[in-house]
């Protein structure tokens, strides 16, 4: 399996576009995303790049370096490329009806993959053992 890059670093762009590349958009449930937030915070400090949520509070989204959707296979998610025309990270969320739980300004340029598919498998772990208890 390949990972996509794993190296972030603080920056003024928090996606800063290889040869013109942009960010891809992992998306996920909420609850197994909010789960991943936290795990996410509690274990690599600043390991956790902007994260979108929609209105509705069905998805999050996690923002990841380019050529990650090629390679991304995480069961219950979706990753998807933004084939090089870029994802603005501005103040305003990128997508009508989203807003930012963890907006540009306070996050990492971008979740480095292989982090985040530990997480979301740590979380999902989480919520069914949570579930099977009650």
């Amino acid at each position: 399996m390949v990972e996509a890059g794993t190296q972030t670093s603080r920056s003024a762009d928090p996606c800063p576009p290889p040869s013109g590349a942009g960010c891809d958009l992992v998306t996920v449930p909420a609850r197994q995303g909010l789960e991943a937030v936290d795990i996410l915070r509690r274990g690599a400090g600043d390991a956790v790049g902007p994260v979108l949520h929609d209105d509705g509070g069905d998805t999050l989204g996690f923002v990841v370096p380019a050529g990650t959707a090629a390679a991304w296979d995480v069961p219950g998610s979706t990753c998807t490329g933004t084939d090089g025309r870029g994802l603005s990270l501005a103040p305003e969320p990128p997508v009508e009806g989203s807003d930012w739980l963890l907006p540009p300004d306070e996050a990492d340029p971008a979740t480095d993959p292989a982090v985040l598919r530990r997480a979301l498998g740590e979380a999902a772990r989480l919520i069914e053992a949570a579930d099977s208890c009650r």
